[in-house]
């Protein structure tokens, strides 16, 4: 049996691994252990699994993953998305669809400090959608705004999303961070604009609340100033390169605890909170990297990674439909497996093809990101959705019809990125040559 077949042979056996429930960190280890073990020895596969688990669990480059999961689990428990929600929402409640866009406004602030899709969309669906139940909102704009605000974590900085990509690729993680800053703004502003027309069209969807006086407005400024000014700090460093992104990370972290403590927002309960539950999401994601790291090195000796991008190469057809085939894979397979562990498997087999095929990695990158985003509010699989359900006792139809609408502003910036390319290469080919 020579490499290739036995390269596709524990594909499949992978893909009959995700209908046992088995987690996809042990699989993709198990797997890629078998697989190299029967090309090369068992010897050899044994050193593998022990280098890679010791490497990844060692790495220095990994260490920005806790320090940047820890900064948005201290600024959730610390609840600093409620006050920056009550602030959006006295400056833009009283317009009608006000507590929708304020949650959209208050979400891509809060992304400033938080590198986590699903610490955003539990603190909104906690914060918001109560809020606008009091004022007479539909469930279907209420509960579909809160889960499609979380996707704006896949691309607005610190991702993690974009931390592990880089990780994989090698590519930088402060290019990536400025890659995916504008295409993110823009699509909170396409947010923000199916809010206003889906309000008009339908006024019952989303009722004014109370105007308040500017006095009250300004007097709520601080509350957003302090997040945007760590954000600053940290982007700032990493652009004029006087950090690296661990640093950054380290720093982002130290900052939110001082303003939280400072603040008196943040007791010892929640600290220790924040430590675990940014403990337990460290520990699943470097398990997900060190699981991918076996399997990868695995299809490395296969040469399947370079066939494929031989393959793709070789297609008789326009290189934008071979790429725009490579992300309907990364869609359907991230509506089976959850997003981020699809993205993990998947990024080492294309990732060589997109490069092949003359596309920039950052411009790919950000690409790959926007279609996780939508894989996460699209059935079976979406975690957004699930988070909102499971806080709000929404039920899901209601949900999911919520979310539709804004998917066209995904589609829309994929659009936008395919015929202007620069939107998401401006600012790094800018800031950091």
């Amino acid at each position: 049996m020579n490499e290739t077949i036995i390269g596709v042979l524990i594909l499949f056996i992978l893909l009959a691994y995700f209908l046992t429930g088995i987690e996809l960190a042990f699989g993709m280890a198990i797997v890629g252990f078998l697989g190299y073990a029967m090309i090369m020895s068992l010897h050899a596969a044994m050193n593998l699994l022990a280098k890679d688990f010791f490497d990844s669990v060692s790495s220095y480059g990994l260490t920005v993953i806790p320090l940047f999961v820890l900064m948005g689990q201290i600024a959730f428990n610390a609840g600093i998305a409620g006050r920056l929600y009550d602030s959006a929402n006295k400056f833009l409640g009283h317009i009608p669809g006000g507590l929708a866009i304020a949650t959209v406004a208050g979400a891509t602030c809060f992304k400033a400090i938080c590198g986590s899709s699903a610490a955003t969309t539990a603190t909104f669906a906690s914060v918001a959608v109560p809020q606008m139940d009091r004022f007479g909102y539909d469930k279907k704009l209420s509960a579909g705004i809160v889960a499609i605000v979380g996707t704006l974590g896949v691309l607005l900085p610190p991702s993690v999303i974009l931390i592990i990509f880089g990780i994989i690729t090698q590519q930088s993680i402060g290019r990536l961070f400025l890659a995916g800053l504008i295409p993110g703004l823009i699509i909170a502003a396409f947010y923000v604009g199916i809010i206003i027309i889906w309000c008009k069209i339908n006024p019952s969807l989303g009722p004014v609340s109370d105007r308040y006086a500017w006095r009250d407005r300004f007097a709520s400024v601080p509350e957003v100033a302090w997040p945007l000014l760590i954000f600053l700090l940290m982007v700032g460093g990493l652009m004029a390169g006087v950090f690296t992104p661990t640093e950054s990370g380290s720093i982002g972290a130290l900052a939110v605890l001082v303003l939280t403590v400072f603040k008196r927002d943040l007791n010892f309960k929640n600290l220790v909170k924040s430590l675990q539950e940014s403990l337990r999401t460290t520990c699943m994601v470097i398990m997900l990297i060190a699981g991918s790291t076996i399997f990868g090195h695995c299809l490395n000796v296969t040469d399947l990674p370079s066939m494929a991008a031989e393959w793709a190469v070789s297609l008789p057809t326009h290189r934008h439909i071979v790429f725009m085939l490579i992300m309907v894979v990364y869609l359907l397979g991230g509506s089976f497996i959850d997003d981020l562990a699809f993205m993990i498997l998947a990024t080492p087999i294309f990732f060589p093809a997109i490069v092949k095929l003359g596309y920039d990695p950052l411009w790919a990158g950000i690409m790959i990101a926007i279609t996780v985003m939508i894989g996460s509010v699209i059935p079976p699989v979406a975690m957004c959705v699930f988070i909102v359900k499971n806080i709000t006792k929404v039920p899901m139809g209601v949900i999911y019809a919520g979310c539709y609408p804004f998917i066209i502003a995904l589609v829309a910036i994929i659009i936008l990125l395919f015929v202007f390319p620069q939107v998401s290469l401006f600012l790094p080919n800018l800031l950091m040559k």
